[in-house]
């Protein structure tokens, strides 16, 4: 079974914010008492990371997100299609 991109990209990007954030908290005490300092460094690693290595599914989610919005347009009728369409003997 194969995940759906944008599903695989939200999960890295929060691995890439939570991983550091524990390793802040588990190996320097002072992050403990500061934790929103801790917080701060971590959403700056993960920025970092996925800047660096999560391009690829990035790409892939934005692809999947573009699919779906241009299929949603090309299923809904606008207005004019619909009058254009009508029968006008009815």
């Amino acid at each position: 079974m194969k995940l759906p991109p944008l599903l695989v990209y939200s999960v890295l990007r929060l691995l890439a914010f939570l991983v550091p954030l524990g390793i802040l908290w588990f190996f320097f005490p002072i992050f403990r008492e500061f934790w929103w300092l801790a917080a701060l460094f971590a959403a700056l690693i993960g920025i970092s990371i996925s800047l660096l290595f999560l391009r690829a599914p990035l790409a892939g989610a934005s692809t999947e997100i573009y699919r779906r919005r241009q299929n949603r347009q090309r299923d809904e009728a606008s207005d004019e299609e619909a009058e254009d369409g009508a029968d006008p003997a009815a």
